[in-house]
């Protein structure tokens, strides 16, 4: 669609949210209609995705493409243009107890004077309630948390205090607290050493082999078919989303990235490497 008419078509009348059967209420995550816009201008365009369930799902696409925005608008965090998403046939508020979000690691206020392990029990706020104390079984499962991800002997020390490493490994836990069974990931790889990433991914292994749906947002095209058994490729649009063996082509690459030729050289070898 060409920008003028995207831009004359920026502002949208309010849209249903009711069911729709292309969208079964079984789906862990269904988006409808989705366009969000920024000062009218549309960041996502009319997404239509079913995330299928016990899959650990990639969101791939160029830096703008709206992958950060994609899992806010879900989360309600911010407004949507047209469109909704629903977490198993409901609409997040009322489903958000079957949901955890970690955000990405820089819009976070570190200096914020709490522990680890504080940081990890605030998960089960949500059936604790805000005002309620922590449990004794609550902390302990919060520190079983820590020790899922391998920083247990840190509980204790301030999150400020903690490496960037150790300070996504604090979020991953707290996700794993809430006991959800949608995981929103925003690029949890992002700046982190070689033996966070394999925590990551173990984390993530661990919880789909459990039936839980993982959705990833990730930016290394290398590591793409690895970590992933589905792929979203977005720009705007969804440009293609299946089997990380069939969606992630060079063909369906060129459409979300255009001619950025260092990227597709990248997912090229990326792919040598699977295929050998």
């Amino acid at each position: 669609m060409h920008n003028e008419s995207l831009k004359s078509q920026a502002t949208f009348p309010p849209k249903s949210t009711e069911p729709r059967p292309e969208h079964p209420p079984e789906v862990p995550l269904a988006i409808h209609d989705l366009t969000v816009a920024y000062h009218r201008k549309p960041v996502l365009w009319d997404i239509e995705l079913n995330i299928p369930e016990g899959k650990l799902v990639g969101i791939v696409g160029p830096n703008g493409a709206g992958k950060s925005t994609l899992l806010k608008a879900c989360l309600d965090l911010i407004p949507k243009t047209s469109g909704w998403a629903h977490i198993y046939g409901k609409p997040y508020k009322k489903a958000r107890h079957l949901v955890a979000y970690v955000p990405q690691r820089e819009s976070v206020d570190w200096d914020f004077p709490v522990s680890a392990l504080d940081v990890v029990a605030m998960g089960a706020y949500r059936r604790l309630g805000w005002f309620r104390r922590v449990t004794k079984e609550e902390s302990a499962k919060a520190l079983h948390c820590l020790e899922q991800v391998g920083i247990d002997h840190l509980a204790d020390r301030q999150i400020s205090q903690l490496s960037g490493g150790q300070q996504q490994r604090v979020f991953l836990a707290r996700a794993l607290m809430q006991d959800a069974e949608l995981y929103l990931m925003d690029e949890p790889f992002a700046a982190v050493d070689a033996a966070t990433e394999e925590a990551i991914v173990a984390l993530l292994r661990k919880l789909s082999d459990q039936g839980k749906t993982c959705l990833v947002v990730h930016h290394d095209l290398a590591t793409v078919t690895t970590y992933f058994d589905w792929l979203v490729l977005l720009n705007m649009r969804v440009v293609a989303d299946g089997p990380a063996e069939t969606t992630f082509t060079r063909e369906n690459l060129q459409k979300t990235y255009g001619g950025k030729l260092n990227l597709l050289e990248k997912a090229a070898e990326a792919l040598r490497h699977t295929i050998n």
